[in-house]
C-alpha cells in the first residue's frame, strides 16, 4: 500500500493507494499555518487510517522554491513555512521512504499519464486561488520549469507589468467580477477571463511547444463554459513557426495532485525521477 499527501494552502488530503493506483481510504484536515502544528495534525490523522504500513509516500505541496536533492520546501506561496525538511519529516511520521514535489507539477504528471497514449508533450495549467503550470515530456516532469507558476510570469495588464496570477486567477476573477467561476454564466465575462488566460499561455507555448494544454483547478472544472472561447483567443496570436496545441479540460481537475503523488511514487520505486528522492 502507498500513501499520498496533498498539502494545500487551507486543507490537506491524505489518501491510501493500492498497487493498482486506486484510492482505498482518505482523510482531510485543515492545513495549519504553523508547521509544527501541521505535523502534529498529520500524525494524528495518519493514525486514524486503517492502514499503518506503507511501502512509499508521495507528497505534493504548494512550494514555490524546492530543494529536491535535500527534500526541503524552501518557500511557499500561501503558507508562511520556510526551509522545512518535508521529506524527512513525512518519512518519520509515515514509517516509509518519502518523495516530494511541487503540487502543480504532480497534477500535471497525473493528467499527462492519462494522456500518454495520445500526447508526449503536455503543458498543464491550474487555475484556482492562484495560477500554476507544469510541463511533462515523455512522462517526466520538467523540474526546471516554473515552480512559482503564475507569480513568476510578468505580463502587461491595464498598462503596467504584473504577475499573470494577479489578473487571471480564481481570486482575481472574484475581485474583478464579484462572482466565483461557478456563478458565471455569460459569454461576455468568460471571454474576458479567456483573454486574460491566453496572455500567459501565449508566452508559455513557444517555450515548451506542447502538443496539448490541459486546464485544471477549480476554474478548470468549468472548462466546458469557456474552452471554445479560450481557443478563439489563442488563435489570435498563432505564429507560423509555432503551431497552437490542442486544448482540453483536466479529467480530474480537483484530484489530480493526489493521483500525481501515486505516479511519482511509482517513478521513484522504478528509479526514474532520481532528483526527487
Amino acid at each position: 500500500m502507498y500513501l499520498g499527501i496533498d498539502i494545500g494552502g487551507t486543507k490537506t488530503l491524505a489518501a491510501v493507494f493500492n498497487d493498482q493506483g486506486e484510492v482505498t481510504e482518505k482523510v482531510r484536515f485543515p492545513t495549519d499555518q504553523d508547521y509544527s502544528k501541521f505535523l502534529g495534525n498529520l500524525e494524528r490523522n495518519l493514525a486514524d487510517l486503517s492502514v499503518k504500513d506503507f511501502e512509499y509516500c508521495g507528497v505534493g505541496m504548494p512550494a514555490s522554491v524546492l530543494d529536491r536533492s535535500r527534500g526541503q520546501g524552501i518557500s511557499f506561496g500561501n503558507l508562511p513555512w520556510r526551509n522545512v525538511p518535508m521529506r524527512n519529516d513525512v518519512a518519520d511520521l509515515s514509517g516509509c521512504p518519502a518523495v516530494i514535489e511541487n503540487d502543480t507539477k504532480l497534477a500535471g504528471l497525473s493528467e499527462a499519464t492519462l494522456l500518454k497514449d495520445t500526447y508526449r508533450r503536455v503543458l498543464y495549467v491550474t487555475v484556482s486561488t492562484g495560477v500554476g503550470f507544469a510541463f511533462v515530456a515523455d512522462g517526466a516532469i520538467d523540474t526546471n520549469f516554473g515552480d512559482a507558476g503564475g507569480r513568476s510570469l510578468l505580463l502587461e495588464h491595464d498598462g503596467r507589468m504584473m504577475p499573470w496570477e494577479d489578473f487571471a486567477s480564481g481570486r482575481a476573477i472574484v475581485e474583478r467580477f464579484g462572482k466565483k467561476a461557478s456563478e458565471i454564466t455569460d459569454d461576455t465575462t468568460w471571454r474576458q477571463i479567456s483573454h486574460d488566460l491566453a496572455q500567459g499561455l501565449i508566452m508559455l507555448i513557444p517555450t515548451v511547444q506542447p502538443e496539448v494544454i490541459v486546464v485544471g483547478g477549480s476554474v478548470g472544472t468549468h472548462f466546458e463554459k469557456y474552452g471554445g472561447l479560450l481557443a478563439e483567443e489563442l488563435a489570435k496570436y498563432e505564429l507560423p513557426l509555432v503551431p497552437l496545441p490542442g486544448l482540453i479540460g483536466a479529467r480530474r481537475p480537483e484530484e489530480a495532485v493526489i493521483y500525481g503523488c501515486y505516479e511519482l511514487i511509482k517513478q521513484a520505486e522504478s528509479g526514474d525521477g532520481s532528483d526527487h528522492r
